[in-house]
């Protein structure tokens, strides 16, 4: 349920950016430990340490904060930076490098809580599942398929269908050892497997899209 400011919104001092970030940083750890309906602008203020009217002057209301927060979380922990092919770059290391910062990502305490959460509030806040996914994983699945894309256009790999190629990226990365560590069956990899988790799901998704005039070893 949406909680919408008690005051009319419209122009006035600029905002400051370090109040925006303590918002982000307190709904980040409210919505975890509390759970999102558990989680209130009146608690999110109080944390943040600012006022509820500076609180609604950043945000319009709960699922937008929300919403935020996981943008947030997402962009910190893959910038933009990791989806730019550089001239003189092995598209391998690109890969490589966006498959090491999105596994840590995932299997991350923050993103299993967050999942967690998403699937219990699943079934009675459908449009808040559909910000989540929005704001997080949809994001990212568009700046890989704009990767692979150039990928394809620069004849580096043969992506005549990028999008579905950014979702097999995905999957790959994240395999059973996620939904072992979502589910609570087992502890999450040390880094010594998690590099090797990662560097095989690169060559195997080299592989399958190599152009067939070129050979991946």
């Amino acid at each position: 349920m949406t909680e919408s400011s008690p005051v009319p919104s419209g122009p006035g001092r600029p905002k400051d950016p370090a109040k925006r970030e303590a918002i982000l940083a307190a709904a980040q750890t409210l919505f975890l430990g509390n759970g999102y309906e558990g989680s209130s602008m009146d608690a999110i203020a109080a944390e943040a340490g600012v006022s509820k009217l500076t609180l609604y002057s950043h945000f319009k209301d709960k699922e937008a904060l929300f919403g935020a927060a996981v943008k947030a979380t997402c962009e910190t922990r893959l910038p933009r930076r990791l989806f730019v092919l550089e001239d003189g770059r092995e598209f391998r290391s690109v890969l490589l490098d966006i498959a090491q910062a999105f596994h840590e990502l995932v299997i991350s305490p923050e993103s299993i809580g967050l999942h967690r959460l998403m699937v219990a509030m699943a079934a009675q806040n459908p449009t808040l599942s559909r910000m989540f996914f929005d704001a997080g994983p949809q994001k990212l699945l568009l700046d890989l398929e704009q990767l692979l894309d150039q990928a394809h256009r620069c004849q580096l790999l043969d992506v005549p269908e990028p999008m579905r190629a950014a979702e097999h990226f995905c999957s790959l990365i994240k395999g059973a050892a996620h939904f072992r560590l979502l589910i609570g069956y087992a502890e999450r990899l040390d880094a010594k497997d998690g590099k090797r988790h990662v560097e095989d799901c690169v060559a195997l998704f080299m592989r399958a899209y190599a152009r067939q005039t070129d050979t991946v070893d």
